[in-house]
Formats: structure tokens, sequence, C-alpha cells
């Protein structure tokens, strides 16, 4: 075979194996966009649960604050009921003892 020959191929094998490595390199390149585009998928739908999930623990949090709150007040007016009888009874109690003490002193 001449040198002519010869070099015609392997300047045809070195642009197959050009062609070859290229092909390679976009279907590398395409697979990396493609994991890319999966990545950011999922980075946005975590987004959008953690920011559901977010307002859904904010709004449980306003709502449990406003029970507590509601509750506290009836505690505090249960409370201050509980003491007006116990100072009610101390009072009658009072009234009542003295009027014993009168009726066994006559």
């Amino acid at each position: 075979m001449s040198e002519a020959g010869s070099r015609k191929i392997d300047d045809k094998a070195a642009r197959k194996a050009a062609k070859e490595l290229e092909r390679a390199r976009q279907l590398r390149e395409a697979e990396r966009r493609k994991e890319e585009a999966a990545q950011a998928r999922e980075r946005e739908r975590r987004d959008r649960t953690t920011e559901k999930t977010q307002a859904a623990l904010d709004e449980a949090q306003r709502e449990h604050e406003a029970k507590a709150g509601a509750i506290e007040a009836e505690r505090d007016a249960i409370e201050k009921r509980a003491q007006a009888e116990e100072a009610r009874w101390g009072t009658e109690r009072e009234k009542l003892k003295a009027a014993l003490r009168r009726a066994r002193d006559d």
C-alpha cells in the first residue's frame, strides 16, 4: 500500500474517531443537562413542599396561640370567679358563725 493510501485510511480513521469522540461528548453533555434539569425540578418540588409545609405550620401556630389565649382568658375568668366565691363564702361563714355564737349565748 502506498503512503498516500495509508495516510488516507489514517485520516479516515482519525475523522471517524473524532466523530465518535464528539458524539460521545455530546451524549455526555446531553446526559449532564438532563441530570441538571432533573435536579432543578426536584429542588423546585422540594422548595414548593417546604413552602407549603411552612405555611401550614405557621397557620397551625397562629391557631394554637389563639386557642391557648382563649383558654388562658377563660382560666383567668374562672380564677376570678373562684376568688370571688371564696371571699363571699368567707363573709357568709363569718356572719353565720357570729349568728351561731349569738344563738348559743342567748
